[in-house]
């Protein structure tokens, strides 16, 4: 029997040239974070099912990926699928983070700064961007309840896409607060909101007539539906509240280095979220490539006390596709030398020169090679950006690689 070599649908493999474009983007993003003072951590790729499915995760709770449980735990009389799976695959960083706070807050400074990157899980129906396992930058402040959480954020991450290359893009902040009141004033009850922003979220998606066709499928009244779409072209100067004050300070002190924008339309689709979110889009790519807010009682899971809390996340995979698209090139890489080798009795003199080179910075790769396919194999180290150069007598110096 032969098996497939392709990946799980909606996962990659991830070639050489590749992983050193990933590696590069999460360097650049953790030296922006760190320089403003986060500290990394990292979570378990596993969680327990009772607390994911317990999260305010909007739809992603429908994406779960379960893991049944071992051994004696697996009763396959009762067949439900509760009583079958007690662990499952994290869907996002923000719930482990907060579940990692509440088990080690008496080791950490308040209020706490962290980031993490790592791998999700969602079920999703894969398509162009959008995959069943990808990468997520995380940023977050827990411990601090003023707006000067929210922009410290504001000037965190755009500075790392920012020194990424990205310079044409907007960040868009709303509060969900304010959303409430214009779907309460709609005329819809206080327990339809998450419901209602879940389809409110797709609407980079499917438009406006897509929103209503949608609302309606619910269930939903159609003056009802028009009077809120309606209301969201609402201005910031319209509400009368602390909550669009503090964003209009928010947006006053960010607007002096970034283009940041009210946008009354946004969403964000987790229904953890609990005051202002905010998202960056860039002309480069249909979507955002960043997004966040604030989550003051996810952490109250965990304990009685109310912790505020507040983080952001760069979208990792689209900002390599757009950056692969473009055809990015790592600026400021070592120089790659292949030192070839014809002739094993020239081996011992490329390895002491690799050695050298390498103490001066550079990367080199020996290759022990025959003349069989010998272009072929040039053609593959050249493609790679290695200078080549063949070791072909014992006098071949360091001389050799100094460039001109």
């Amino acid at each position: 029997m032969k098996f497939s070599a392709k990946p799980v649908k909606g996962t990659f493999d991830v070639l050489p040239g590749d992983m050193e474009l990933r590696n590069w983007v999460r360097n650049v993003i953790s030296n922006a974070y760190l320089s403003r003072g986060y500290t990394q951590i990292e979570t378990p790729c596993i969680e327990n099912l009772d607390l994911l499915t317990n999260s305010e995760g909007g739809e992603n709770l429908s994406l779960l990926f379960k893991i049944l449980k071992r051994g004696e735990k697996l009763d396959f009389q009762e067949l439900s699928e509760n009583s079958l799976c007690d662990l499952g695959l994290r869907f996002d960083l923000t719930l482990p983070l907060s579940r990692f706070y509440a088990n080690n807050r008496n080791e950490l400074p308040m209020p706490f700064k962290a980031f993490q990157t790592g791998y999700v899980w969602r079920a999703e129906r894969p398509q162009k961007g959008r995959f069943r396992q990808f990468t997520q930058c995380d940023i977050d402040i827990i411990g601090d309840k003023t707006i000067y959480a929210e922009i410290d954020l504001m000037l965190t991450v755009p500075k790392a896409l920012y020194d990424l290359g990205f310079k044409n893009f907007t960040i868009k902040i709303n509060d969900r607060r304010l959303l409430k009141q214009l779907v309460l004033a709609a005329g819809f009850e206080e327990s339809q909101f998450d419901t209602v922003c879940i389809t409110l979220d797709k609407t980079d998606k499917i438009g406006t007539e897509g929103v209503i066709n949608d609302l309606q499928s619910k269930g939903f009244e159609n003056d009802k539906i028009q009077q809120l779409l309606t209301s969201l072209e609402t201005d910031l100067g319209s509400f009368d509240s602390s909550y669009a004050q503090d964003l209009k300070k928010i947006i006053d002190t960010t607007g002096k280095y970034y283009s940041i924008i009210f946008d009354p339309t946004l969403v964000r689709g987790m229904g953890y979220y609990t005051g202002p979110i905010f998202e960056i889009v860039s002309d480069e790519f249909k979507g955002s490539i960043a997004g966040g807010g604030r989550y003051d009682n996810l952490l109250s899971k965990f304990q009685n006390e109310s912790i505020p809390a507040v983080g952001f996340s760069i979208g990792f995979e689209r900002i390599i596709g757009i950056l692969k698209e473009r055809g990015f090139t790592i600026p400021n890489q070592k120089r790659k030398i292949a030192l070839v080798v014809l002739d094993e009795m020239f081996a011992e003199k490329a390895i002491d020169l690799s050695e050298s080179l390498i103490c001066q910075g550079n990367i080199v790769v020996i290759h022990y090679l025959n003349k069989k396919k010998l272009g072929k194999k040039m053609d593959v180290l050249e493609k790679d950006g290695y200078e080549i150069i063949q070791i072909v007598d014992a006098e071949t110096t360091e001389d050799s690689f100094r460039k001109q």
